[in-house]
């Protein structure tokens, strides 16, 4: 691939104005008798003077309009100059404004390292610049094979993306430019571990310096973890990368130490867990053990009234579930009351935290019938209880027949006067 220098001769142009000056001010070397200075790209007349920045720099008599050089300001072309001899001091050949055959690109300053071959171009970006142009047009330099470091002089929203140099201009006659931004170190506290602070800091040095370290390959473009790139020394980064196989080793033990710790505690939560379903099986056994030994007291009890009732004592649990269930409240049973012909009493809470109160009476002696209270309800174990009750009764009276076997329940209403169940 070929390259065109477009306008190499500024260079060649303020050397030999230096050689012809013999002692005189730069801005008066065009009063040099038969000297006229000459665009090398337009080829119109142009005459040498000193900038408010006190910048060397070169005007047209009158400036053309398709001239690049003409709309050049004095500080990019000085920064230009500034970056060709940095590079020229460090041992390389460095040509102004070269472009490529194909146009894609033009180098404010490009710099040739083995066999001729450019590698690196060096842009002074001056003129405002938005992070995705600095990108492709450093993608453009990459297809060819050439790096790029873009230089400016004030801080540009391209700059953390791309591979760039901050620069401050010499502030006196005799001082060198400065490098503000994007040369940076790794410093990481002795001893090196985890503990001790480390981190990148942006260094400052002179621009000829870090224009030698990047072209000699001493410092090389590094991207950050956040994406920022910058220019550093290797050794830097395998420090830098060594602190983080570190952090992330420390990370792995804290990780697998969490994980033993969750393991742990899913473990006694389990024990834990475990100790209480066995807890609460033992309560559930020990109440069941309780309620079978109340029942078994309760129905001991009721020993005599089974007899006189004719019911199993096994089937009283059932009959006792059907009452509950029939009145849909809490039920307890009372003892055998002779003013309710020897029958058992129940008594029902209507609600929670209310009294009990005599709901009904079981197996009543047909016998006391005569003056049984109206709404008092009879409850009996059968059809044949049911009988027993119709035909002792002499006014009306309400009967639930609960039958234990079969598990039915049922209301009846016996009215003697018309001898029927209803």
């Amino acid at each position: 691939m070929g390259y065109t220098a477009v306008h190499a001769g500024w260079g060649r142009l303020d050397a030999s104005l230096d050689d012809l000056g013999c002692g005189r001010s730069w801005a008066d070397v065009h009063r040099v008798k038969g000297l006229e200075l000459a665009c090398p790209e337009c080829r119109g007349r142009v005459f040498a003077r000193i900038s408010l920045h006190r910048a060397r720099h070169f005007y047209h008599q009158v400036r053309p309009r398709d001239c690049e050089l003409a709309n050049e300001s004095p500080e990019h072309h000085l920064l230009k100059l500034e970056l060709a001899t940095a590079a020229r001091v460090a041992g390389f050949r460095a040509e102004l404004e070269v472009g490529n055959e194909a146009r894609t690109w033009r180098a404010d300053v490009l710099v040739f390292g083995e066999q001729d071959r450019p590698f690196m171009a060096l842009e002074a970006q001056l003129s405002p610049m938005t992070p995705q142009d600095a990108r492709m047009r450093t993608d453009r330099y990459a297809a060819d094979g050439v790096a790029v470091c873009w230089v400016a002089m004030e801080k540009r929203p391209w700059e953390r993306g791309v591979p760039s140099l901050r620069v401050a201009p010499p502030r006196n006659r005799g001082d060198a430019w400065t490098v503000r931004y994007g040369m940076a170190r790794y410093t990481w506290a002795a001893p090196n571990t985890v503990k001790t602070k480390a981190a990148w800091t942006h260094i400052s040095c002179s621009l000829i310096e870090a224009v030698r370290w990047i072209l000699q390959g001493r410092v090389h473009a590094h991207t950050g973890p956040d994406g920022t790139v910058w220019w550093t020394a290797r050794s830097y980064v395998r420090l830098a990368i060594a602190r983080a196989r570190l952090e992330a080793d420390a990370e792995a033990v804290q990780q697998a130490a969490a994980v033993e710790q969750r393991r742990r505690a899913a473990q006694q939560q389990a024990a834990a867990t475990e100790r209480a379903r066995l807890a609460a099986q033992d309560r559930r056994l020990a109440a069941q053990e309780e309620a079978h030994e109340e029942q078994q007291a309760e129905q001991e009890r009721l020993t005599d009234f089974f007899e006189q009732a004719g019911i199993k004592a096994g089937l009283w649990p059932a009959f006792m579930q059907l009452v509950c269930s029939a009145s849909g409240k809490a039920v307890t049973c009372g003892d055998q009351s002779p003013a309710y012909g020897n029958g058992l009493l129940l008594y029902s809470r209507p609600r929670k935290g209310a009294a009990f109160q005599l709901a009904a009476v079981v197996c009543p002696d047909p016998s006391a019938l005569a003056r049984w209270p109206a709404d008092l309800t009879i409850l009996v174990p059968g059809r044949a209880w049911l009988s027993r009750i119709k035909a002792a009764a002499q006014s009306p009276l309400k009967v639930a027949v609960l039958d234990p076997v079969t598990k039915h329940c049922v209301y009846e209403r016996v009215d003697p006067r018309t001898s029927t169940l209803t």
